[in-house]
C-alpha cells in the first residue's frame, strides 16, 4: 500500500512538471524515457532467451 502511495505521488509530481514545462521540454523528456524503456526491454528480451536455454540444458533438455 505504501508503495502505491508513492507511485501515485510520483506520478502527480512529473504530471505536474509536464504541465509547466514547455511542449519541446516534454517531447524531449517523453523520447528520452521510451528510449530508455526500449532499449531496457531489449536487453531483458535477450537476457531472458540464454537464461531459458541454460534452464533447459539443465533439465536434460527436456521441454
Amino acid at each position: 500500500m505504501l508503495f502505491l502511495v508513492g507511485a501515485l505521488l510520483v506520478l502527480g509530481l512529473v504530471l505536474g512538471v509536464v504541465a509547466h514545462v514547455p511542449v519541446p521540454v516534454s517531447v524531449v523528456g517523453g523520447l528520452a524515457i521510451a528510449l530508455w524503456l526500449t532499449l531496457f526491454a531489449a536487453r531483458e528480451r535477450l537476457s531472458g532467451h540464454r537464461r531459458a536455454g541454460r534452464l533447459d540444458r539443465g533439465r536434460g533438455g527436456a521441454r
